[in-house]
């Protein structure tokens, strides 16, 4: 499942879900580089 997260204010990263995190941050694979960020909430 593909998950778009934000790192920073203008920095987003899009790749396979890795685990949710009990802060509400979410870990994405993007190769083999985890990255960490705020979840991208779905447009209206």
């Amino acid at each position: 499942m593909l998950q778009t997260i934000t790192m920073g204010s203008c920095v987003s990263v899009q790749g396979t879900f890795v685990r949710q995190l009990p802060n509400g941050r979410v870990s994405v694979r993007v190769g083999s580089t985890v990255y960490t960020g705020v979840p991208v909430t779905q447009a209206a």
